[in-house]
């Protein structure tokens, strides 16, 4: 018997041979060798098949209402979720259309992961502030357990004794206000350092990228609060700090289908996010061990380390629990103040009239005596107006940090089960047109002043049209330490500089994808010395 298989085509003939063979195109092979490829395909369609019916069913479960009255949300694909809907674009601003479609209490799932996404200060509210406890903790995915060392920070620690105590440590001891205005040295030291070499730009006529100097002021004033001294190794630190968070925004295939054991063998994100933390700890360890040698000579002035130091010596936490913490400071307290500066600087630039505005102020308060001094920044208030509308329109974390239901609860008439992710849009909170008129076309420091509607609107937690630094338990611990790091060197380029941009015109404001929202082009401005720089 012989077959001739030809594409579909199945011809059968007669033959005299006494073994059956197929004709697959110009290949002749033997029927066993058929039957055993055959059975092959056989068992690969049935694995895609049961794999696909897997998913299905797993998909179908978890979309599955229950009996329950869920939130609205965008229709959804199996496997993937709602993921379509932020294709293309950056998560807050597609998350707020989404809300202008579906409304502010919206039940997403990324991946595998329900998310419920909050965009109006009613729904913040009732999350950080009435239902507070129930929101308390914060969803801890494969890539941040890495990054955390397994939940042992202070700001992704779930909620319970061990994150009470390091919070605790955190608001009486690292980042009270005493604390941070002892640094106040530290700050006019790195300050003045780099408004030298401003200056030096200045007279020469060039053109500076100021992100690289304001990420460098803010990171070095950092270091030396935290650890006492500058970073040998900063720039490789910054930049696998930089690789690091950008690895924990939440969009890893590994975070997103995280019950996926072919998700996590196949992606590369867990491998990386290890290599990338043991660099960064690393140094961390490093400087440690620098610093312990320091002490030994003698040194004894008091930084975040120090104290820290002390703790661990007393038993109260361990040395993983001073690093991961160590971590926290330099992640959080670094990248949101350089951020903010950096969108403060290109908002005075692209509009002039708040420039010299700012700048007459700043200069009437603080040119006779050649510079700013931090005790009296009380005596220029439309600089801090500034930088609440910077916080406004370019929230530095614009959906905050994730967190976590701990039981069943309803939010504005809706179930909420248990386990569900919640993100709060801040900066949808920030371009709400109910509150904020002209939210999104202009950058407007006066809507902030006496007499004005948003006047008494502040970003301290209270008041959740403004939610910068978040509210509740959750909230930002370092918020002091953060507004010190901006407003110094703020107010010091607009009493010494004169500033603009090359080219006007093509200034691009794009912003950039990550945990916060940078701009995605370098800031190149144009400096020129109108009151002398102090020398060493």
């Amino acid at each position: 018997m012989l077959r001739a298989t030809c594409g579909s085509q199945l011809l059968t003939h007669q033959t005299t041979h006494s073994v059956q063979v197929y004709i697959t195109g110009l290949v002749i092979v033997d029927k066993t060798q058929i039957m055993e490829d055959t059975s092959e395909y056989c068992y690969l369609g049935w694995a895609l098949v049961s794999l696909a019916l897997l998913a299905t069913f797993r998909w179908w479960r978890l979309t599955a209402n229950n009996g329950l009255r869920l939130p609205p949300g965008p229709w959804q694909l199996p496997f993937i979720g709602s993921l379509h809907h932020l294709a293309g674009q950056l998560p807050h601003r597609a998350l707020r259309e989404l809300a202008q479609r579906h409304g502010p209490v919206m039940l997403l799932r990324l991946g595998e992961v329900p998310t419920l996404v909050l965009s109006s200060p009613e729904a913040a509210r009732e999350v950080m502030k009435i239902q507070d406890l129930a929101f308390a903790t914060r969803p801890l995915t494969p890539t941040m357990s890495v990054v955390t060392c397994g939940g042992r920070d202070i700001i992704f620690a779930p909620y319970g004794d061990y994150w009470r105590h390091l919070r605790k440590i955190a608001v009486t001891e690292l980042l009270v206000a005493r604390r941070v205005a002892s640094f106040r040295a530290i700050r006019e030291e790195e300050v003045a350092a780099m408004l030298r070499e401003v200056g030096s730009a200045a007279a020469a006529g060039c053109d500076l990228d100021m992100r690289a100097r304001l990420c460098a002021v803010v990171s070095d004033t950092t270091f030396r609060a935290v650890m006492g001294d500058r970073c040998k190794q900063r720039e490789l630190f910054l930049r696998e700090l930089d690789n690091l968070v950008g690895l924990a925004t939440g969009f890893n295939p590994v975070d997103l289908w995280p019950s996926s054991w072919l998700v996590r063998r196949f992606s590369g994100t867990l491998r990386r996010t290890e290599e990338n933390h043991a660099l960064v700890y690393g140094i961390i360890r490093g400087v440690i061990q620098d610093h312990l040698d320091r002490n030994k000579q003698g040194e004894e002035d008091e930084d975040m380390l120090d104290v820290l130091l002390k703790i661990h010596k007393n038993g109260e936490i361990d040395m993983v629990a001073v690093e991961a913490v160590i971590f926290d400071l330099f992640a959080a307290g670094s990248e949101t103040s350089a951020t903010t500066l950096e969108w403060a600087m290109a908002e005075l630039v692209k509009n002039p009239r708040v420039m010299k505005k700012a700048t007459a102020e700043v200069r009437q308060a603080f040119k006779a005596g050649g510079t700013v001094v931090e005790d009296r920044l009380g005596e220029v208030p439309y600089l801090h107006l500034v930088i609440r509308e910077t916080l406004r329109m370019h929230a530095p974390a614009p959906l905050l940090l994730p967190r976590e239901c701990r039981e069943p609860c309803k939010v504005m008439g809706f179930d909420v089960p248990k386990g569900t992710q919640v993100i709060v849009n801040a900066w949808a909170l920030g371009h709400d047109e109910r509150c904020w008129p002209d939210a999104t076309e202009e950058f407007r420091p006066e809507r902030f002043q006496d007499g004005a509607d948003a006047a008494a609107v502040d970003f301290r937690g209270t008041d959740f049209e403004l939610l910068p630094f978040g509210a509740g338990r959750r909230m930002c611990p370092g918020m002091a330490f953060g507004l010190a790091n901006v407003e110094l060197p703020l107010a010091s380029l607009l009493l010494h500089f004169d500033w603009e941009a090359p080219d006007l015109a093509g200034f691009d404001m794009t912003e950039a994808f990550g945990v916060t929202a940078r701009r995605m082009a370098d800031l190149l401005l144009r400096p020129s010395l109108r009151v002398p720089v102090p020398s060493l």
